[in-house]
C-alpha cells in the first residue's frame, strides 16, 4: 500500500503517492542490466560484423572499444553532472539516449556509423551505470542498502551472462541487427518505470549549482582515453606507442590534479581521497576486477586449446562464472546486511584466494570439474566482495557526493576490466612461452593458465592486505576519537 510523502521543512513538496520501492528497484535493475548486456552481447557478433562490412578484426574491435572507452572516460563526469542537474532527470536522459542509440546501431549502414552509434550508446550507458547506484540511497531505507546493492550486482551479472548466448541466438535466427534492437522494448519499459516510480529530484543546498567543470572533464577524458588505449593496443605487447600513451596519461593525470585545485566547482574534490576508507575501497575494486577479468580472457583459451572443448561447450562453461554471480548476488547482499560490510569484504577476498589457487593447482586434474568447481568458489566470493565493498563506499556517503562517488566506483571497475584484459592477457601469453597462444601446444596453454591464476591469487592476497590495513586504521581512528 502506497503511503503519502511527508516532506521535511524547506523541501519541495511532491503531491501524490510515494514511489513504490519495488517498482523503483525494477527500474534501477533494468538500468544496470542493459549496459551490462551490451558490454558482452556485441562480442559474439564480431565475426558476423567483420564479414558483413568486409572489415578486419582490428576494425570491428572498435565496436566494443568505442563503447567501453566512452563509459570509462565519462562515467565520473556524468555522476558529477547528476549531482548538479538532478540524478533522476539525468538518469531518464541516459535511458532515452541509450535506447535511441541502440536503434541507430541496428540500422547503421556502415561500420563507422555503427561505431559512432556505439560511442553514443556508451554515453547513455555511462549515465545509467553512474546514477543507478547513486539512486539507491534515495530509493531504499539505509538498512536495506546491502540487499539493494546485491540486487544490482545480480542484474549486472545476468546481463554479462546473457550477452553471448542471447546474442548468438539472435544473430542465428534474426540477423546481427537484433543484438542492438533488443534494447528498444527494454528501454521503453525502463523509461516508463523510471518516469513513474523513481523519487523526484529534490533541491540540495549543499550541491553547488554552478557550471560543470569543463576543463576537468576534458582532461580526465583525455587521460583515461590515453590509459585505455595504452592498455588495449598491441594485445598485451608494449611498444613505443604504448609507452608514449602511458606517459601522456601520466601527464594528463598531473594536469587534471592541478586543474582541480583551481576551479570553484571541481569535477573531483581531491580532498575526498583523504578518506582512507573510500580510497581503499576504490583501489580494491580495481584490483579485484582486474583479476576476475582473467576468467574471461584466459578461460576460453584454456578450455578450447588445453581441454579440447568446442566453441559451443566453451560458451556454456564460460557462462558458469557470471551465472554464479547472478545467483549469489542477492543472498550476498543480505549476508552483508546481517554480518557487516567490512567482515564480508575480508571473507570474500579469502574465498577468491582459495578459488584462484585451486584453479591453478588443479590444472589437469579432475577434468572440467577441476576448473568449474574452483571457478564457482571464485565468482561466488567475488559477488560477496562486490556487495560488501559497494555497501562500504555508498552507505554513509552524503547526498551531495553520491553521484560523483558512484561514478568513481563504476570507473574503478572499468579500469579493472581494461587492465585485466591487457595485463592478465600479457601474463598468460608470456607464461605460455609463445607469441601466438592460438597455435600453442596444449601443455604450453595449460602452463600459462596455471601461472596466470597463481599471479591472480597473489594480487588478491595483496588486496586482502590492503583491506586488513584499512580496517585496522579505521578501528584506531574510532578508538582515538572515543578517547578524545
Amino acid at each position: 500500500m502506497l503511503k503519502p510523502i511527508i516532506e521535511e521543512p524547506g523541501k519541495a513538496r511532491r503531491t501524490g503517492p510515494a514511489p513504490s520501492i519495488r517498482w523503483a528497484l525494477a527500474s534501477l535493475s533494468l538500468s544496470m542490466l542493459m549496459p551490462s548486456l551490451d558490454t558482452s552481447i556485441a562480442n559474439v557478433g564480431l565475426p558476423t560484423l567483420a564479414e558483413t562490412f568486409g572489415a578486419s578484426f582490428q576494425q570491428v574491435q572498435w565496436i566494443v572499444l568505442a563503447y567501453l572507452l566512452t563509459i570509462t572516460t565519462l562515467i565520473v563526469s556524468v555522476g558529477k553532472l547528476g549531482d548538479i542537474v538532478g540524478r533522476r532527470r539525468l538518469l531518464l536522459t541516459g535511458i532515452a539516449l541509450f535506447t535511441l542509440a541502440s536503434l541507430f546501431c541496428g540500422i547503421a549502414p556502415t561500420l563507422w556509423l555503427l561505431i559512432a552509434a556505439r560511442a553514443l550508446q556508451g554515453l547513455g550507458a555511462a549515465m545509467m551505470m553512474a546514477l543507478t547506484v547513486a539512486m539507491v540511497g534515495e530509493t531504499v531505507p539505509k538498512e536495506r542498502t546491502g540487499s539493494a546493492m546485491g540486487l544490482l550486482g545480480t542484474m549486472s551479472a545476468i546481463g554479462t551472462t546473457l550477452g553471448p548466448s542471447l546474442g548468438g541466438i539472435l544473430i542465428a535466427w534474426y540477423g546481427w541487427e537484433t543484438i542492438f534492437l533488443v534494447n528498444l522494448p527494454l528501454g521503453i519499459i525502463n523509461l516508463l518505470l523510471a518516469a513513474r516510480f523513481l523519487p523526484a529530484d529534490r533541491p540540495d543546498r549543499k550541491v553547488v549549482r554552478g557550471r560543470p567543470d569543463a576543463v576537468g572533464t576534458l582532461l580526465l577524458a583525455l587521460t583515461l582515453a590515453a590509459y585505455a588505449l595504452a592498455m588495449t593496443m598491441g594485445h598485451g605487447s608494449f611498444g613505443a606507442l604504448n609507452i608514449g600513451l602511458l606517459l601522456a596519461a601520466a601527464l594528463g593525470a598531473a594536469l587534471f590534479a592541478f586543474a582541480e585545485t583551481k576551479v570553484k566547482s571541481p569535477l573531483l574534490r581531491l580532498s575526498m581521497f583523504r578518506n582512507s576508507s573510500l580510497s581503499t575501497s576504490l583501489a580494491m575494486s580495481t584490483l579485484v576486477t582486474t583479476v576476475i577479468m582473467a576468467t574471461l580472457v584466459v578461460g576460453p583459451f584454456y578450455l578450447s586449446h588445453a581441454l579440447g572443448f568446442d566453441a559451443a561447450h566453451v560458451g556454456a562453461i564460460m557462462s558458469a562464472g557470471p551465472l554464479v554471480s547472478a545467483l549469489t548476488g542477492i543472498p550476498a547482499g543480505r549476508i552483508v546486511d546481517r554480518f557487516g560490510a567490512h567482515r564480508m569484504t575480508v571473507t570474500g577476498l579469502i574465498g577468491m584466494i582459495i578459488g584462484l589457487s585451486l584453479i591453478s593447482a588443479l590444472q589437469g586434474s579432475f577434468g572440467i570439474a577441476g576448473y568449474v568447481g574452483p571457478l564457482v568458489i571464485t565468482t561466488a566470493s567475488y559477488a560477496l566482495f562486490q556487495a560488501s565493498n559497494n555497501t562500504t563506499i555508498m552507505k554513509d556517503i552524503s547526498s551531495e557526493q553520491r553521484g560523483v562517488i558512484s561514478g568513481m566506483l563504476s570507473l574503478s571497475r572499468n579500469l579493472g576490466l581494461i587492465s585485466g584484459a591487457s595485463v592478465m592477457g600479457a601474463i598468460f601469453t608470456l607464461a605460455s612461452g609463445t607469441a601466438n597462444v592460438t597455435v600453442a601446444a596444449p601443455e604450453a596453454v595449460a602452463s600459462g593458465m596455471q601461472i596466470t591464476f597463481a599471479v591472480g591469487a597473489l594480487v588478491i592476497t595483496a588486496t586482502l592486505a590492503i583491506a586488513l590495513t584499512g580496517l585496522a586504521f579505521a578501528k584506531r581512528t574510532v578508538l582515538s576519537q572515543g578517547v578524545s
